[in-house]
């Protein structure tokens, strides 16, 4: 394991160090961490309500593996490895999609059955001692969770309820706190993806702070005045930043939103809870809706983001305008991926060689450097670019 070195800028107590650039820049790190995280912790990969019915897939892609996961004929998720067990081919080449009973390989037509056992290929009956359940497909371990299935590669798995769970019940001081908002039973109202030219790790820093939002978020600091102090939501366990006395609504012009979800405490009323589950969730909630990131790094420049807008079915239901709901949101995530992206080119720089500095109200972002660094080994060639 290597550590940050100290930047000379840190020799200030009110100021910590980060990590260095090559943390954001280098294929050597990223593969690093491609290992070490997302294909050791558990990864979640796709909305439950996506795969609809018995044979509907989508194929995700989770650190260097593409995962295929399925719901099989007794309506129950399954997850696979995404290759064919004969020769090696990709199994299912398309992001999505549905079977009738089977998943057949393109490339010599070995079919498997929706719980991965091989059911049969060319000439597969001449060859009785093939086992058919030892050549299926190979498993990969999922759990439910809020409406969404998470998947873990790891051969010993870490605990669910406690990275997972545990990290929820960490930000909000119990678990139930975000049950109360039935996230399994919300609909989805919308869903953007972002193609966002920069590191996983910039955008989980930016998250995880409010430094910047008087700076770039005119709209969410008009609904969340604190924000405009710089207290990111993150800032303390339980705490949840208020709506402005003039807001009636999380919406973009401060307008109403919908009826508060049913459930949810009073204290949780009116206001915004940011919760960061490592290595690549973010979920957002609010009284009547919530917003739930799901990061796919796919290079070490280069990161997607999808997000989900989920609210009560019967508002998705009867085609009630989201769009000042959806907008506010959206906004907020156009500027921080901008910001990102400006960031992503100065982690090349002799000027970032050794980092850069956090400030006090950033200081969480230095545990989550410190959890990077715990977990992720990199080779001491990459140390000084």
């Amino acid at each position: 394991m290597t550590v940050a070195p100290e930047s000379p800028a840190a020799t200030s107590p009110s100021l910590i160090t980060t990590l260095p650039g090559h943390w954001y820049t280098s294929p050597s790190v990223f593969r690093q961490e491609q290992e070490h995280l997302f294909e050791a912790m558990w990864f979640c990969a796709v909305r439950s309500a996506d795969l609809d019915r018995p044979g509907a897939f989508r194929t995700v892609q989770v650190g260097r593996e593409s995962v295929l996961i399925t719901r099989n004929r007794a309506g129950e998720l399954r997850a696979f490895l995404n290759i064919c067990r004969h020769r090696g081919a990709r199994l299912c080449t398309e992001e999505s999609g549905t079977v009738r009973r089977s998943l057949q390989c393109p490339y010599h037509a070995w079919t498997y059955d929706l719980d991965g056992r091989l059911t049969a290929a060319p000439n597969l009956q001449s060859m009785p001692d093939v086992d058919r359940t030892e050549r299926g497909l190979l498993p990969v371990r999922l759990r439910e969770w809020l409406g969404y299935a998470w998947v873990c590669l790891a051969d010993e798995p870490p605990s669910f309820e406690e990275t997972v769970v545990g990290a929820v019940a960490e930000r909000l001081g119990d678990a139930e706190a975000v049950e109360r908002y039935g996230v399994a039973g919300l609909s989805l109202g919308r869903r953007i993806d972002y193609d966002i030219k920069a590191n996983w790790k910039l955008i989980v820093e930016n998250f995880m702070e409010c430094y910047h939002c008087a700076t770039i978020h005119p709209e969410l600091t008009e609904v969340l005045p604190e924000f405009a102090d710089g207290l990111a939501a993150q800032y303390f366990v339980g705490h949840g930043a208020e709506f402005a006395e003039e807001a009636q609504g999380f919406t973009v012009d401060g307008s109403a939103g919908f009826d508060r979800i049913t459930g949810i405490a009073d204290e949780q009323d009116r206001r915004y809870y940011a919760i960061t589950v490592q290595p690549q969730v973010f979920i957002n909630l609010v009284p009547d809706h919530v917003i739930f990131h799901r990061m796919f790094p796919l290079a070490a420049d280069r990161t997607l983001v999808s997000c989900d807008w989920l609210y009560v079915p019967d508002v998705v239901a009867s085609e009630r305008d989201l769009s000042k709901s959806v907008e506010l949101f959206h906004r907020v995530n156009t500027q921080d991926f901008d910001a990102c992206e400006r960031t992503q080119p100065a982690m090349h720089s002799r000027a970032y060689r050794r980092g850069g500095v956090l400030v006090p109200s950033e200081h969480h972002i230095g545990a989550f450097h410190r959890w990077v660094t715990d977990h992720v080994p990199t080779p001491e060639a990459e140390e000084c670019p």
